[in-house]
């Protein structure tokens, strides 16, 4: 039987460089990363998002990362995953589906990346959480992730340095 390939999910506030650090380590390693549903699925909607819009999307994350786990790679890599949704489902409608919790604690992560917010926000048509509401919600996740007591690691600086220190702490989880 194959084993479980080690799952590490990059997470973090808005604008905050997940989509760029996944791209990065998927080719660094050369393993296949599943790219943020919910930014296109939103943009794509050309209308207000809805409580059930963000199920559908929690439903295709949950989906994403049954694929990828079943592949043969030794690593997978995801960008953001069912934490983040949950917050969003608990800011936004002040519910989440009873599903969700369960579907967090059975589908592990080894390793949660969380970048830091030491990047500047950049305004775009989806993205509706900076200045304060950044800075809550970057705790908000970390305070989900140590609830779940998964494991992370708060990945800081820019450009390359951001990645190389995303790889060291991947490394770590390899050992």
């Amino acid at each position: 039987m194959k084993n479980r390939p080690n799952i590490v999910a990059i997470t973090g506030a808005e604008s905050t460089g997940k989509s760029t650090l996944s791209e990065a380590l998927s080719k660094h390693y050369g393993v296949p990363f599943q790219p943020e549903y919910a930014r296109n699925y939103i943009r794509d909607l050309h209308r207000k998002y809805t409580y059930q819009d963000v199920e559908i999307i929690a439903q295709k994350q949950l989906e994403q990362y049954n694929q990828l786990v079943n592949r043969s790679a030794a690593l997978v890599i995801l960008d953001t995953w069912l934490l983040i949704t949950k917050v969003w489902f608990e800011v936004v409608f002040q519910r989440a589906p009873g599903w969700i919790e369960h579907a967090i604690e059975e589908n592990k992560i080894d390793l949660f990346l969380v970048c830091d917010i030491d990047l500047p926000w950049m305004a775009d048509d989806v993205r509706e959480n900076g200045g304060e509401n950044r800075v809550w919600l970057q705790k908000r996740y970390i305070e989900e992730i140590e609830k779940h007591n998964f494991a992370y690691r708060i990945v800081n600086g820019t450009g390359a340095n951001r990645t190389r220190n995303a790889i060291s702490f991947i490394e770590e989880l390899r050992e």
